[in-house]
């Protein structure tokens, strides 16, 4: 079983160590999103390891469609299928089958939709979200939940997060089964359960108190960054940390930029995942210390300096801004690379900085200086 140790605390925010089947997460920690078990811009698990990652995200959903979860059961799970040793989160699929799918029906039992690639029929209940992450055979499974858009009326988001209660009971049921089964690849499979009830304090706290009690090996704050504004998720995890189990990890689902992150650890929260420095990278979009660049601007033709002085990624100590711009300009492969390489290693040694500014009792201070930079449009 995995084992959280809390450090050290400077007022909410949590230092801690995650030892899990697959490896230890030091806490807080930022987790690459690799959908269909690749970081879109063509890095490799080895280039992962270079940029520091500790933890990579796959979704269920996806992988189910393609290759097929059976078929990466038959090679080995996942860590054998895309060569990484370190721990990997899969993400229920819930989210995708709300968000993807054009049409779907949700009952008690689960969720019917269509494929968004071929259109064929698929019916997901929660034990097949969890049958599906046992074969891909992930570190830590997410429990399959019913993911609602902000804004979203009181009565239907009370509801949704009453059958996302229930729906976890079954999940962890299953994965209790299914971690008992002779053929089960990673019979240590962790389970998190996720907290919903949209932007409505009492269902959050209500809901939190409920899966609490459930004895689970984590705890996600979902259904946020999906509509509301940021002061307002601010509001929810501030109001649902006091009843998360102090002795668990805490995972704030699909957040965020630097200044959300930042303003996460500030409340507790001590995972973190976003498709946004991948995605931002690949158009250009940068991050640095002090703010953000757009390498489409015309300013940058001819500038030989690297993305950000100082950086130690694989990018910023051989190539200049000049030239991933041209790359970008030109649709080059390598240009999407350089760039997704460097927001993602600037996430993960952000994520380093954080940890050392707590470890030093430093947090608020760090947090003061860094906020005004971060998002800042250069």
């Amino acid at each position: 079983m995995a084992k959280f140790t809390l450090l050290k605390t400077e007022e909410r925010a949590r230092l801690g160590r995650f030892e899990t089947v697959h490896g230890t997460i030091e806490t807080p920690a930022f987790m690459n999103v690799g959908t269909a078990a690749a970081i879109k811009g063509g890095l490799s698990t080895a280039d992962l390891e270079e940029i520091g990652c500790q933890v990579e995200l796959s979704n269920t959903y996806h992988l189910h469609l393609r290759p097929g979860d059976e078929v990466i059961k038959a090679l080995g799970g996942i860590h054998e299928f895309f060569s990484w040793n370190r721990p990997v989160l899969t993400d229920s699929g819930g989210f995708q089958v709300f968000s993807l799918a054009p049409l779907r029906k949700i009952s008690e039992e689960g969720v019917a939709f269509a494929s968004h690639i071929d259109g064929r029929k698929i019916f997901m209940r929660p034990e097949d979200s969890m049958r599906i992450q046992s074969n891909i055979a992930s570190t830590i499974a997410m429990a399959f939940d019913e993911c609602v858009e902000n804004p979203a009326k009181y009565d239907y988001a009370a509801e949704a997060a009453e059958r996302t209660t229930r729906w976890l009971a079954r999940c962890k049921d299953e994965m209790a089964r299914l971690n008992s089964l002779p053929d089960t690849i990673n019979k240590q499979q962790l389970l998190f359960g996720i907290n919903q009830g949209c932007t409505y304090e009492d269902l959050r706290i209500s809901h939190m108190q409920q899966i609490a009690e459930m004895g689970l090996d984590g705890y996600a704050i979902g259904g946020l960054a999906v509509g509301e504004t940021n002061e307002e998720m601010y509001n929810i995890i501030e109001k649902v940390e006091p009843y998360m189990p102090k002795d668990k990890i805490r995972y704030l689902m699909g957040v965020g930029t630097p200044a959300n992150i930042i303003e996460g650890v500030a409340r507790g929260v001590d995972l973190f995942d976003c498709v946004m420095p991948a995605r931002n990278a690949r158009h250009g979009h940068l991050f640095t210390h002090n703010g953000i660049i757009n390498l489409n601007n015309a300013k940058y033709i001819t500038d030989s300096s690297p993305i950000e002085e100082g950086c130690g990624c694989p990018a910023c100590r051989r190539y200049s801004k000049a030239y991933i711009r041209h790359l970008l300009r030109a649709d080059e492969v390598l240009g999407k690379r350089l760039a997704v390489i460097h927001n993602l290693w600037f996430y993960n040694h952000l994520m380093e900085e954080i940890r050392e500014a707590i470890a030093e009792g430093r947090f608020a201070a760090y947090a003061a200086a860094m906020l005004p930079k971060v998002s800042v449009r250069i």
